[in-house]
C-alpha cells in the first residue's frame, strides 16, 4: 500500500533542512567533480550536476527522501494504470503512448496501449497518403503545408518539437511539409498564418479533446471562412484530433479524425495523436517513431531506484532541495540551441500548470513551497537579456543548461579562429563557471558573488530520439516533484475560473466590476 504524505511530515526532509548551506560552489567546483557528478541519460544524453549545491551527505539524504516518499513505487503505480489524477478521477498515461513499462492498462474493455498504437498507425497511413499525393486538397493540389489549430498543450508542445527538428529534417532529407500553428484567439494570429499559406495546398489540423474549446473553435470558423472565400471546400482541407465522444469525431466535415483520451493531459500530449499528426506529416512517421523511442528509453531509466542512475529523479530531488531548503523561487531553462527556442515555453506550461498548486492530493493546504516559476530563452540571446539579474540580482535562480556538440544544419563559418558552433559552446561552458564561481572586484558594480547553481544536459546532436528523451526527462522530473510535494500534478483547475468569467462577459451577465473593465473594450 503506497503512502501519500506531505513533504513536511518526512524524517528525511527534516534532515535536509539541517544541511542547508553546506556547499560553496566556488570552493568545491573542480575538474574531478565535473567528471564524477554526471549521470548517463537515454539517447546518448548526459545529466551533469557538478555545479549544483549538493555533496555526498546531501545526496545520501535525497536518496532517503526518494525511499521514504516511495517515488519510484508511485511511478510504477502510474504506469500500471492506477488513478493518479485524484482531482478528475483519471489514470495518467502519457508514458504509455511511448511504450509499455507497466501492466496492461484496460479501460472499459479497451487495451489502451493498443489504442494508442492503433491511432499512431492510422496517422502514419494517412501521412503516407498525403505525402504520396493520394490525399489532396479540393482542387487536386498536393498538400505542402500543415497548420495546427490548438491552444495550450495542443500548441506549445507540438510547436516546440516541430521547431526543434526542422533543421535536422532538412539536413537529413526527410522534410515532407512545412508546419505552422494558430493558437491565440486574437484574430491577428490566424490572419498572419493564413496569409502566409497557399491555401489550396494547405491541410489544417483542428485539435480539441472536447470539441468545445472556445479559442480553438473560433479559429476553426475563421479558417473555414477564409477557405470558403477562396473557393475551397473546408472538409477537404481539415482533419481533427479529438476524443471519440466529441462532436468532432467521425464528422463528415473533416478528411479524417484521430483520437486521444482523457488519460493524457494536454501539456503531456505531444507523444499522442496531438503531436503525432503534425510531426508525422511534417517529417514522416519514422521520425515520430524515433522521437517516441527516445522518450520510452528515458521513461525506463526513471524506474531506477538509485538516484545516481536515475537522472529525472535526481534532477527532481535537487530541485526540491533548492526550492524547499535553499528557498529559490524560480528555475531558468537555458538551451544553447536555437532549435529549442520554444522548449522553455513548453516546459513553462508543463511545470507551472502541473505543480503550481497550494493544496495536496486530498485538497488540504500545504505548508511549504511547491512549483517554481519557470522561464527561459536560448543562449546566447539570453546572455544579452536577463542574465544580468541571474549573475548579480538579489535572488538566486537555479539554471538548467542544455547544449550539443554539433549544430543541426551543419553550416558554419570561422571568425577570429573559431566557428560559430564552437563560440556557442564556449559561451555555455563559460556561463556555467561564471555563475558558480563569480568574480571578486573592488568595484562593487563589477563584483560577481557567484554561488549560482546550474545543471547541464548535453549530447552530440539534437535528433528525434534525443529530443524525445529530453522531453520525457523533464516530464518525469515534474512528475517526481509532484509526488514529493504530494500534489496532483495532472489537473489544472487554475485555468477554469477565467473561462467562467469570460463567458459571463460575453453573455452580458456581469457584475459591476466586470462591467467596468469590459467597458474599456466596448463589451
Amino acid at each position: 500500500m503506497i503512502n501519500w504524505s506531505n513533504l513536511d511530515t518526512l524524517t528525511s526532509y527534516r534532515k535536509l533542512l539541517s544541511l542547508k548551506g553546506q556547499v560553496s560552489l566556488s570552493a568545491v567546483l573542480d575538474a574531478a567533480r565535473v567528471a564524477s557528478y554526471e549521470v548517463p541519460m537515454a539517447a546518448g544524453l548526459s545529466y551533469n550536476y557538478a555545479a549544483k549545491e549538493v555533496n555526498e551527505q546531501i545526496l545520501s539524504v535525497l536518496q532517503e527522501l526518494a525511499g521514504e516518499q516511495e517515488l519510484v513505487a508511485k511511478y510504477r503505480a502510474l504506469l500500471d494504470g492506477e488513478v493518479i489524477n485524484t482531482g478528475e478521477g483519471r489514470k495518467v498515461l502519457h508514458q504509455l503512448a511511448r511504450g509499455q513499462l507497466g501492466k496492461d492498462v484496460v479501460h472499459e474493455g479497451k487495451n489502451l496501449r493498443s489504442f494508442y498504437e492503433g491511432e499512431r498507425a492510422k496517422i502514419a497511413e494517412f501521412a503516407d497518403k498525403v505525402h504520396s499525393g493520394k490525399v489532396t486538397g479540393s482542387k487536386g493540389d498536393r498538400f505542402a503545408t500543415v497548420v495546427q489549430i490548438g491552444i495550450g498543450g495542443s500548441d506549445l508542445g507540438p510547436r516546440a518539437m516541430y521547431l526543434a527538428l526542422n533543421e535536422w529534417a532538412v539536413k537529413s532529407g526527410v522534410k515532407k511539409m512545412d508546419a505552422k500553428f494558430i493558437s491565440n484567439v486574437d484574430p491577428d494570429d490566424a490572419t498572419a498564418v493564413v496569409a502566409s499559406c497557399e491555401l489550396s495546398k494547405t491541410l489544417f489540423i483542428l485539435v480539441s479533446k472536447s470539441g468545445t474549446t472556445q479559442e480553438t473553435l473560433a479559429n476553426e470558423l475563421f479558417v473555414k471562412d477564409v477557405l470558403k472565400k477562396a473557393g475551397l471546400d473546408p472538409a477537404r482541407h481539415m482533419i481533427a484530433v479529438t476524443s471519440e465522444t466529441s462532436p468532432l469525431a467521425n464528422n463528415p466535415g473533416y478528411l479524417a479524425s484521430f483520437y486521444m483520451d482523457d488519460f493524457i493531459g494536454g501539456r503531456y500530449s505531444t507523444s499522442s495523436a496531438v503531436g503525432g499528426a503534425v510531426l508525422s506529416l511534417a517529417f514522416g512517421p519514422e521520425a515520430f517513431a524515433e522521437f517516441l523511442a527516445g522518450g520510452a528509453a528515458a521513461d525506463k531509466t526513471a524506474l531506477e531506484g538509485d538516484i545516481r542512475k536515475n537522472p529525472a529523479l535526481l534532477d527532481a530531488l535537487i530541485g526540491v532541495y533548492e526550492r524547499n531548503v535553499l528557498g529559490y523561487p524560480a528555475t531558468a531553462i537555458l538551451p544553447y540551441s536555437q532549435a529549442l527556442s520554444r522548449f522553455p515555453a513548453h516546459l513553462q506550461q508543463a511545470d507551472m500548470e502541473s505543480n503550481g498548486k497550494r493544496v495536496n492530493r486530498s485538497g488540504e493546504a500545504v505548508g511549504y513551497a511547491t512549483g517554481p516559476v519557470i522561464f527561459g530563452e536560448p543562449g546566447t540571446n539570453g546572455q544579452h537579456s536577463f542574465y544580468q539579474l541571474l549573475h548579480q540580482g538579489t535572488d538566486i535562480v537555479p539554471l538548467q543548461f542544455v547544449g550539443f556538440v554539433e549544430s543541426q544544419a551543419g553550416l558554419d563559418v570561422t571568425v577570429d579562429g573559431s566557428t560559430s558552433q564552437k563560440k556557442l559552446c564556449a559561451n555555455l561552458v563559460a556561463q556555467i563557471v561564471a555563475f558558480a564561481r563569480g568574480k571578486s572586484d573592488s568595484n562593487p558594480n563589477k563584483h560577481f558573488p557567484g554561488g549560482r547553481p546550474s545543471s547541464l544536459i548535453r549530447g552530440k546532436s539534437l535528433t528525434p530520439a534525443a529530443l524525445g528523451a529530453l522531453l520525457a526527462h523533464f516530464e518525469n522530473k515534474i512528475m517526481f516533484q509532484g509526488f514529493v510535494w504530494n500534489l496532483n500534478s495532472f489537473d489544472q483547475e487554475g485555468v477554469q475560473l477565467g473561462k467562467v468569467l469570460t463567458k459571463q462577459v460575453l453573455s452580458g451577465d456581469m457584475d459591476g466590476t466586470l462591467k467596468a473593465y469590459a467597458s474599456f473594450f466596448g463589451l
